[in-house]
């Protein structure tokens, strides 16, 4: 069980698999008024920096589950380093239809909602491990503008503009769902070109260590292509943020 090696290979470098900076990390724990002992389940917790972090800085405990074997294990690494390994756990496994026996304060997926189907999919999901009063947590990518062509929604790497909502009709599905939104954090341009552009080194990195595996054919055509890509296509018209959610 693992994902496609290819984001292995373009990630391999990164502690946040998503656009958020570390200052946007601890930005949302110290938002979401984390109190000590607080259980926190992360579904595709990836390299585990929100875990780690929060347990350091607030206190709280928790399991991350994700299908990745490198960033499971980059992940307890990084518990093992900030000396929270007592207080968090990270599983290799599937996140898809996981459910906690231990339910949780804050249930989180942060940037992987395909995991059930899409965002409300995954709100029901998380619902499951909710404790009463808990909180649950979404990120995932908005329009900042729409597409003017469904090339250029490709051009984000999107399916079709349908696939993302511009934020306030995002926000307004979560009302229409049946849940309050009580806190959002967004990402800013910093954070997508450190989550972007950080790809191009290792992948150049890689290639110069692997130069005959047989991904280095996709990882060189990546690498030429990505930069552009990024600045014309995702740069300036997809955004993405964490979103905090109760149930009515």
């Amino acid at each position: 069980m693992d994902i496609p090696r290819i984001f292995n290979i373009t990630e391999s470098a990164h502690r946040i698999h998503n656009p958020f900076t570390s200052e946007k990390l601890a930005t949302l724990g110290a938002a979401l008024r984390l109190e000590t002992g607080t259980r926190v389940l992360d579904l595709g917790s990836g390299s585990g920096e929100m875990l780690c972090t929060w347990a350091r800085d607030h206190g709280v405990t928790g399991t991350g589950i994700d299908m990745s074997r490198l960033f499971t294990e980059q992940a307890k690494r990084r518990a093992a380093e900030l000396g929270v390994a007592d207080h968090v756990t990270f599983i290799h496994g599937d996140a898809a239809g996981y459910v906690s026996d231990d339910k949780a304060g804050v249930a989180a997926c942060v940037g992987a909602t395909w995991i059930a189907g899409g965002v409300i999919g995954t709100v029901e999901l998380l619902a499951r491990s909710l404790r009463a009063g808990g909180i649950i947590l979404i990120g995932e990518p908005y329009w900042r503008q729409l597409p003017p062509t469904e090339d250029v929604a490709r051009g984000c790497l999107a399916g079709s503009i349908s696939d993302f909502l511009p934020l306030p009709e995002l926000l307004a599905s979560f009302s229409h769902a049946g849940y309050d939104v009580v806190e959002m954090v967004l990402a800013d341009q910093e954070g997508w070109d450190r989550y972007e552009a950080a790809k191009w080194l290792t992948m150049r990195r890689w290639l110069e260590a692997n130069p005959d595996d047989e991904l280095a054919k996709e990882v060189r055509a990546q690498l030429t292509s990505e930069p552009e890509r990024y600045a014309t296509y995702t740069r300036e018209y997809l955004g993405w943020g964490v979103f905090a959610l109760m149930p009515r």
